[in-house]
């Protein structure tokens, strides 16, 4: 396995990217605004799960990398019918944002986590 501190950046550095790349296809303010919050959820998200996966013992990995892939679904369906309305995010720019985050950190995380 990689160590932490080169799976954080490599983690950190692909979501930074991939705000990026959503700040241009939505390109008005609330559409940006509705990447950051997804962007910051996404980090969190991806710390806690990818500290579970990293801190599980070698044959239970698999498990926690599941765990950590419910818990990104679960972060979707709260943001979708919890999170929108309150914070006036437009929810095409939200959920979708949110959900091509989620795919990238969990795509990378099984790199990372089998490298």
């Amino acid at each position: 396995m990689k160590s932490a501190t080169t799976s954080a950046g490599l983690a950190l550095g692909a979501l930074a990217v991939m705000t990026g790349l959503l700040t241009l296809v939505f390109h008005d303010p609330a559409g940006r605004r509705a990447v950051l919050w997804s962007a910051g959820i996404t980090v969190g998200v991806q710390v806690l799960s990818f500290c579970v996966a990293r801190l599980a013992p070698p044959d239970k990995v698999f498990t926690a990398w599941a765990g950590g892939a419910v818990l990104r679904m679960l972060t979707l369906v709260v943001y979708a019918l919890v999170l929108l309305k309150p914070l006036g995010l437009p929810p095409m720019a939200a959920l979708l944002s949110l959900a091509a985050l989620l795919f990238v950190t969990t795509v990378l995380e099984s790199w990372l986590l089998t490298s």
